[in-house]
């Protein structure tokens, strides 16, 4: 097993070169300007981003060796949000545990030893193995880049592989092994982590039930521009209470609709009403069983029963964005969008209360837009009471 670089001193890539971001063409490839010039770069992360990727953040990069198989000449390391460089590179978590390891930073592994990275058991791969004493513990790396101001959260999107790597692990505890997952969170401020229970539900109570069987370490990093890693690793506490009263299937939702062309249709009640081409965010809520709410507004075959189903069926693509919460934010969030906006149509989706309207319009993508983004930020993250910052 190679000695890992020591990230205190070297860089964790050793010659960079900084563009701009510009937009994302799919799941792994990004482009950047570089001067004016325009180019491809390999993206190795799955992950949403949105809070990331935003046009004319500085993005990291490095050279990618010619080869046939290569399709981009770069590849995109790193980004800047708002002064703090966070690292992209998901793969790369795991050569900083490694690192960390080594020098006994881990907070109860400082005694631990490295056996095998990758490790493979009953058909499952680990990304280590290590040993204490006469124990062997299998340990899972997760990469966390979604915080706000005090709270960081894992994943940015549904991850079926991240859910059956928590059942796996428990279920190996049964066959002597100590198992964990560390999530390397790329930013020193959150004080505080949890499970995205907003965006993945079920990895969110699997990461729960299972919190009596695997351990769980967050820990806080920071990287300095050239990509070497700051000294002063801390850990981040994860609230159990706050995770078992937020974490339910009820809440309140955004739906972002596209409508690519203008339109006029009848909606019930409200009669014929002209929706300019655009972007339309819908509040609403669900005081149970959020997730089959939603599930009936992606669908288009159904009876229409509310507003926002004649809009549904003529939008040529539907997300939905639920916030789980016992808090009623439907009409807090339908006042926060109302202030964006770049128009109102007015009374939808609000016959049985005071709000002018729970549907808005943008011109551009809201989820390109900084003041969304925080809108979204503060609503799943910056608005919950946490304990006193450790």
């Amino acid at each position: 097993m190679n000695a890992p670089l020591n990230l205190f001193r070297q860089p964790l890539f050793p010659q960079i070169i900084t563009g701009r971001y510009v937009r994302r063409l799919n799941r792994f490839v990004i482009e950047c300007d570089l001067g004016g010039h325009v180019m491809r770069a390999h993206l190795p992360n799955p992950g949403r981003l949105w809070e990331l990727l935003i046009p004319g953040r500085v993005v990291t990069l490095v050279k990618n060796p010619v080869l046939p198989e290569r399709a981009t000449p770069l590849t995109a390391v790193a980004v800047v949000r708002e002064g703090v460089t966070v690292l992209l590179h998901t793969q790369k978590s795991n050569d900083v545990v490694h690192f960390l390891l080594e020098e006994r930073q881990i907070p109860g592994l400082e005694t631990a030893e490295i056996l095998k990275r990758e490790f493979t058991l009953g058909g499952s791969r680990f990304d280590f193995l290590l040993k204490e004493g006469n124990e062997k513990i299998l340990l899972e790396v997760k990469s966390c880049t979604l915080f706000g101001a005090s709270l960081a959260m894992f994943p940015d999107a549904v991850t079926a592989r991240g859910r059956r790597h928590l059942l796996e692990l428990a279920a190996h505890t049964r066959n002597g092994y100590r198992c964990g997952v560390i999530f390397v969170i790329h930013s020193s401020h959150p004080g505080f982590f949890l499970p995205d229970y907003h965006t993945d539900y079920a990895f969110s109570q699997t990461f729960q039930e299972k919190k009596d069987l695997l351990f769980y370490r967050a820990l806080r990093i920071s990287w300095q521009n050239d990509l070497r890693l700051d000294r002063g690793i801390q850990e981040a506490s994860i609230p159990w209470p706050l995770l078992a009263r937020e974490c339910r299937d009820q809440g309140s939702y955004l739906l972002l609709l596209t409508i690519p062309a203008g339109i006029t249709i009848s909606v019930g009640s409200l009669g014929r009403i002209h929706f300019p081409t655009g972007y339309y965010l819908y509040a609403g809520s669900a005081k149970r069983n959020l997730a089959k709410r939603l599930d009936r507004h992606l669908r288009k075959r159904k009876n229409f029963h509310w507003h926002i189903d004649y809009l549904r069926d003529r939008a040529s693509s539907c997300l939905a964005l639920p916030f789980r919460t016992q808090d009623d934010l439907e009409h807090v969030l339908a006042a926060a969008l109302g202030k964006i906006a770049d128009w109102t149509i007015p009374k939808f989706g609000a016959s049985d209360c005071s709000c002018p309207s729970h549907l808005f319009g943008t011109a551009a993508n809201p989820l390109y837009r900084p003041d969304f983004l925080e809108l979204l930020q503060y609503f799943r993250m910056d608005r919950l009471t946490l304990p006193h910052h450790p």
